[in-house]
């Protein structure tokens, strides 16, 4: 453990963040790992079924608010490929009779496509998520968690109204995460509140320390600077992941921005303390 000064002179422990995870952050990735766990135990004999019940498939909330869709893709399957291919995902998942299942806007984020997916969310999780939790309190994390994941459905649903593809993952909801800490991490003792980035003293600052109106955090650089970095890697990397050969499945990166757009605004919804006044 280590020890840092105070203004007194005397040494206070820093208690390292890795062992100050909230209780709720522990449980919510116990939650993703174990679905996951259960999830490749069963095997590829229940994968259709789980991907059926529990993934988001955006064409499948269009089918739902519009039937008559169903027969405009029906009519160009003999001169589109990609329209045969969507009509056979839909069969194959049987999409007409399943109807909206409007809970899979939550519970796809809880199902992940590799050990990799799952390990690579939960650790983004666990960097991000900790501040966040703190300041809003363990039911308004959850809810947060779960607008959020809905959020990045909904987008990426917008985009790709009739992909009958299964969108699964939490990345949606962790890029929120991202966003409401950059609403607060980078103020005065909070944990990137220093002029060097971290701040040794951040675990004595109030974690209820007003945040930034939305309009006055994106006029600072820092601020500003995260955001700008986050939205290129995400195109960049999400965009092109199968092109740069970092995905074998395509990245559902709007879904990501949605999710992070969503964070920015919906942050003092659930935030526990007030806005900074001018």
């Amino acid at each position: 453990m280590s020890h840092f000064p105070t203004a007194d002179g005397a040494e206070r422990p820093l208690r390292e963040p890795i062992f100050a995870v909230p209780s709720v952050i522990v449980a919510l990735i116990a939650a993703l790992i174990g679905a996951y766990a259960v999830y490749d135990f069963l095997g590829p004999a229940t994968e259709d079924a789980a991907l059926r019940d529990f993934a988001f498939l955006p064409g499948r909330l269009t089918l739902a608010i519009w039937p008559e869709r169903l027969s405009g893709l029906l009519a160009r399957v003999a001169g589109d490929p990609n329209a045969l291919a969507e009509a056979s995902l839909a069969r194959h998942y049987h999409v007409v009779l399943a109807g909206a299942r409007p809970w899979t806007l939550l519970t796809y984020a809880f199902m992940h496509g590799s050990w990799t997916h799952v390990i690579l969310n939960s650790v983004w999780l666990i960097a991000f998520g900790p501040p966040v939790a703190r300041r809003f309190g363990g039911s308004r994390f959850l809810a947060f968690f779960a607008l959020a994941a809905a959020a990045g459905a909904l987008t990426h649903w917008v985009f790709y109204q009739l992909d009958f593809a299964p969108l699964i993952g939490a990345s949606a909801a962790d890029s929120a995460l991202m966003a409401a800490a950059t609403r607060f991490i980078f103020e005065p003792g909070a944990p990137l509140g220093s002029p060097s980035g971290f701040s040794l003293a951040a675990g004595e600052a109030d974690p209820l320390r007003p945040a930034p109106r939305l309009t006055q955090l994106l006029r600072r650089r820092r601020p500003l600077g995260f955001i700008a970095i986050w939205m290129a890697t995400n195109v960049v990397f999400g965009a092109g992941a199968q092109a740069l050969g970092a995905s074998d499945a395509p990245v559902a990166w709007i879904a990501h921005i949605g999710g992070f757009v969503v964070g920015l605004l919906a942050f003092p919804l659930f935030d526990r303390a007030p806005a900074q006044r001018r």
